[in-house]
């Protein structure tokens, strides 16, 4: 049997700036998406990169009083940097000024185009955006200005390459409803269905040399045009495969049945569910199986971005709250559909009540009771408890009396983080794992195993089978919650298979999972204080966490309550 392949991208971000939370949002749903099909048995390739050759890259560098490539290769450092503080398994980054792949891929699709009779050259007049690098309509305009970035698009009078995009319209229609090409959620995919009702009209693919300052890719045979930097851009799917230069890497990962799973954030939703799929049809190449569409963070009610005002640096974020705590407002605050407000409040908030009172409160408060009542040894009780069904044991084990809801909840994971992740809805997902947490901490309660110790010690050696049942339950919980956890948290899975693994028999010396954040100071700051200055310049100091004191240590002797270990 082959074992399949899925190819996953992120967008390549421009790099006028350093990294913001927004791009670390699909950052990690990329890395979500990559861990939990090679659990699942795929061939994965997570491909990341940046976007160097835009006209905003060059004039964020004049205006920092930078050559250009030292600027860009700065924040570009910082881009991929974002690995280590986002625990991310970034198969392969590509660069577009310093790649080797990228200029041959860039100008062989160029030629396929061009051979195709889809590229032409003709005069233009226009109002252009460089936040968007795209022309725009007066009727996308809003009171004159953008409305992605509130400025007034640039009157510009010149002749370009154009591409013929009115010619695919029916084939990309046709594509989209189909679901050869898949557009989720279905709110982004009506979007797109509407444009191309609109009637796609051709675009320009190139750029004088002179409003580009010479930074880019010059169009083939024509020194006096660079190469659109969306155009350029997108190129980087395939020729980080090879495209252009050579190698098996292409057919592999954009050929045959594997999928092709491309993320992208809703504002750039028509470049890549429009002009992409145009512009690989027109080269003769397949195209994207699947386009998965993100909305916005805000901070404050406006949207987080490089050059805007409301800017959260994810790696300054990590640094003070913790990998984990970033990747977990990320997935399970962030709607399918909708822009989502951030603020360390809520990041907060959301890592203390359930990575520390939740997951990390049970399994401490498991792992105690094994120490405390088997000397650290899992129970094997072999059988189902007394009081259990001849049903009850299941695939996972044998069921205790009582576990049923616990049980089923482990037993349904799987399925259902497998049919949410497919649906792009990562929320779901999440809260598919944590269901395994809630009903584990409602077992404790409800099965106080610290009474059954008790009436153990009192001679009652049914209780002591009872006692095992219990342990040997709660601990299959926890380790299935590190399985499950893994693509969401990877970091923090880890710590839980180990605390929940026997070593030589005995479970390892007791060590934190999580701790609760407690911040310094009597309050958060307000969401616009997170704003960082533009391109370079240092972060604004967010509040440190304060050192949580270590536990004290549990007596031997007493039961341990519910509340323990908290």
């Amino acid at each position: 049997m082959t074992t399949p392949h899925t190819y996953i991208t992120t967008t390549i971000p421009y790099v006028n700036a350093r990294p913001h939370l927004g791009f670390a949002l699909e950052l990690v749903q990329a890395d979500v998406l990559a861990r939990h099909r090679r659990a699942r048995g795929d061939r994965v390739r997570l491909q990341a990169g940046t976007d160097d050759n835009s006209l905003k890259n060059v004039l964020a560098a004049r205006a920092a009083g930078v050559g250009v490539q030292e600027f860009v290769d700065a924040n570009a450092d910082a881009f991929v940097a974002l690995a280590g503080p986002l625990s991310l398994s970034v198969d392969d980054v590509i660069r577009t000024s310093r790649d080797p792949r990228h200029r041959p891929g860039v100008e062989r699709l160029w030629q396929a185009c061009a051979d195709a009779g889809d590229l032409y050259r003709r005069h233009y007049e226009g109002l252009y955006c460089v936040g968007c690098e795209q022309f725009c309509t007066p009727d996308e305009l809003t009171g004159g200005r953008c409305p992605e970035h509130g400025t007034q698009p640039q009157p510009v009078s010149e002749e370009n390459w154009f591409f013929r995009l009115s010619r695919h319209g029916d084939a990309l229609h046709d594509l989209i409803t189909s679901g050869a090409l898949r557009i989720e959620p279905a709110e982004r995919r009506n979007e797109v269905l509407a444009q191309i009702a609109a009637g796609p009209a051709d675009f320009s693919v190139s750029r004088s040399t002179g409003r580009a300052h010479g930074w880019g890719i010059p169009v083939p045979g024509d020194p006096s045009q660079v190469i659109y930097v969306w155009f350029d851009a997108l190129v980087n799917y395939v020729s980080a495969l090879g495209y252009g230069t050579g190698g098996p890497d292409l057919e592999r990962w954009w050929g045959g049945d594997g999928r092709r799973i491309q993320l992208a954030g809703k504002g750039v939703l028509r470049f890549h569910a429009v002009y992409w799929p145009a512009i690989l049809l027109s080269a003769g190449l397949p195209l994207p199986t699947d386009i998965l569409v993100h909305d916005y963070l805000t901070a404050g009610g406006q949207k987080i971005s490089k050059s805007g005002g409301a800017t959260v640096d994810p790696a300054v974020l990590a640094a003070r709250y913790g990998t984990d705590a970033v990747r977990w407002w990320l997935l399970r605050e962030v709607p399918r559909v909708g822009d989502t407000d951030f603020t360390v409040a809520r990041l907060v908030s959301r890592a203390n009540d359930e990575l520390a009172n939740g997951l990390g409160n049970l399994v401490s408060r498991v792992t105690a009771l094994v120490r405390r009542y088997r000397a650290g040894q899992v129970p094997d009780p072999g059988a189902p408890a007394p009081g259990a069904p001849a049903a009850a044991a299941t695939a996972t084990g044998p069921c205790a009396a009582g576990a049923e809801p616990l049980e089923e909840a482990i037993r349904r994971a799987p399925g259902r983080v497998d049919a949410a992740l497919a649906g792009f809805d990562f929320r779901a997902a999440s809260a598919a794992v944590w269901s395994i947490v809630d009903e584990a901490n409602r077992y404790v309660s409800q099965a106080q195993p610290w009474v059954a110790a008790r009436l153990e010690r009192a001679g009652d050696s049914e209780a002591g089978r009872r006692l095992d049942a219990i342990l040997a339950t709660l601990i299959r919980a926890c380790r299935a919650v590190a399985e499950h956890l893994d693509p969401f948290l990877p970091d923090a899975a880890a710590r839980v298979t180990q605390q929940c693994a026997a070593l030589d028999g005995k479970l390892p010396p007791a060590a934190p999972v999580f701790s609760r954040i407690e911040v310094a100071g009597p309050a958060l700051p307000d969401p616009a204080a997170l704003a960082e200055p533009a391109a370079l310049a240092d972060p604004v100091d967010l509040p440190e966490p304060v050192a949580p004191a270590e536990p004290a240590a549990l007596s031997e002797s007493a039961d341990l309550p519910e509340s323990a270990a908290r």
